[in-house]
């Protein structure tokens, strides 16, 4: 009998998947949010092993432009191209390509990384 009343309160309540589904919905909610309100970025900052190399506008002026980088040991590149306000590595020598196969990004805070180089691409908003 001590077993019956052992097993009822270790079962899931209905409160409880209720609660949980709301936990969820809330998260997706949020990140939702996130995603609609992130300011579109004014400047690309290019940093190679922790320390800034170079900085452009997402503006006109340098739509199209297209610059290679040397890896912090000179032994790997990464290329980056400015398109349509959007920047994106569109070439890489390392071996799992992750930064080049990574989406444009244009909004503030999003940023692509090549680990092997330890080459960021980074959007701000300033």
């Amino acid at each position: 009998m001590a077993e019956q009343k052992e097993n009822k309160n270790n079962r899931i309540k209905k409160a409880d998947i209720i609660l949980l589904l709301g936990i969820i919905i809330l998260g997706i909610v949020m990140i939702i949010m996130i995603q609609l309100f992130k300011k579109p970025g004014k400047k690309v900052v290019i940093e190679i092993d922790g320390k800034e190399v170079d900085s452009f506008l997402l503006n006109e002026e340098n739509e199209g432009l297209k610059k290679t980088y040397k890896s912090y040991d000179g032994k790997g590149e990464n290329t980056i191209l400015i398109k349509d306000k959007k920047v994106s590595v569109i070439s890489a020598d390392c071996p799992d390509k992750i930064c080049v196969h990574h989406k444009q990004i244009d909004k503030s805070g999003e940023s692509i990384i090549c680990l092997p180089h330890r080459f960021i691409v980074e959007v701000k908003d300033e």
